[in-house]
């Protein structure tokens, strides 16, 4: 059996170490399709499962990487045939199930996407797991009710992956969408993506009553913690607030009072588990608001295998704005 590429994560000393090895499909999680790998990417839980900064790998060793697209080489499923370009995001991928950094990855056939018309397999992982969690905040908040006419729309963390697909997803949507970020560099490159303006977290006055004047719309909210908070207490009548990520913290002080009062809504985006309907339709609503000229705004660099743990080590240190991708076998 021949052996192929991986970057696998192993238990070292209390913590891990992640390094690429020669590994064999004997090596992989179960599954009924094999996949030829040709992209993948790096999101912030990628960041923290490679570097052990997170606790986010449950099995060891463990290919790392939630995301990858490449074309299907065997499969014991009908649905799929060999040479077909599809893409694999979340399902514990990187977690609990062998991962997309590697250039064989084998799930199982349940997890699988078909490739939508309007990408390739790069742009495909240009979205990834960031864009399609931005996209589903998008879907969810609009299944809600959300429209452009009921006002400006707020992003926090706006220069990250998930925040960057946010920002230019709902511009191209039509909404009015400030961007929020604390790297004062990152004012042009939001610009570019549609933000109408840039708010600097450190101008931002947080409040302490449970309800402050009525500011924004709706949201979507990359940090957790006090921003959380804050938009609960400054989001408008019948707003919506999609909570995607905890950089700030875990806590939310909040009240009922924005719930009853306002009609506010706090939407929960889970990208792992979304059901396979619900999943097609949001890669199908990302791929048709995406223009060509999107992925070149949101790609910051390709990469290869070896250069994956230095590059997550920068994403955690706050260095990276956009979407890395990481360069695998296969057609490319």
């Amino acid at each position: 059996m021949s052996s192929f590429k991986a970057l696998r994560i192993h238990q070292a000393d209390g913590g891990v170490t992640a390094r690429v090895e020669d590994i064999t499909l004997d090596d992989l999680s179960e599954g009924a399709v094999e996949i030829r790998s040709a992209w993948s990417g790096i999101n912030f839980k990628d960041a923290l499962a490679v570097t052990g900064a997170g606790k986010i790998a449950r099995k060891f060793p463990l290919v790392a990487g939630i995301d990858v697209a490449g074309t299907v080489e065997t499969s014991e499923d009908p649905r799929y045939k060999p040479g077909q370009p599809v893409l694999v995001t979340g399902w514990g991928m990187g977690e609990t199930h062998d991962g997309g950094y590697a250039e064989r990855t084998r799930v199982h056939g349940d997890w699988v996407v078909p490739l939508p018309d309007e990408l390739d397999l790069r742009r495909a992982m240009l979205v990834g797991t960031a864009g399609f969690t931005a996209a589903m905040a998008l879907v969810r908040m609009e299944q809600n009710g959300q429209r452009p006419e009921q006002g400006p729309v707020v992003v926090t963390g706006a220069s990250g992956g998930v925040g960057s697909f946010a920002t230019r997803l709902l511009s191209r949507a039509g909404y009015e969408v400030t961007a929020m970020t604390g790297k004062a560099d990152a004012a042009d490159y939001l610009r570019s993506l549609g933000a109408a303006s840039i708010l600097d977290p450190a101008d931002v006055d947080y409040g302490k009553r449970p309800l402050e004047k009525a500011q924004w719309a709706g949201a979507v909210d990359a940090l957790g913690g006090e921003t959380l908070t804050w938009l609960t207490r400054t989001v408008k009548p019948f707003g919506n607030i999609a909570a995607i990520g905890l950089a700030q913290g875990t806590d939310l002080q909040t009240t009922v009072l924005p719930f009853i009062l306002r009609g506010a809504s706090l939407l929960g985006i889970d990208s792992v588990y979304c059901p396979v309907t619900l999943r097609l339709k949001i890669w199908e609503r990302a791929a048709q608001l995406l223009r060509d000229e999107d992925f070149d705004t949101i790609c910051h660099s390709e990469l290869g295998l070896d250069d994956v743990p230095r590059a997550c080590a920068e994403l955690l240190d706050r260095r990276v704005r956009g979407r890395m991708l990481v360069r695998l076998s296969g057609e490319q």
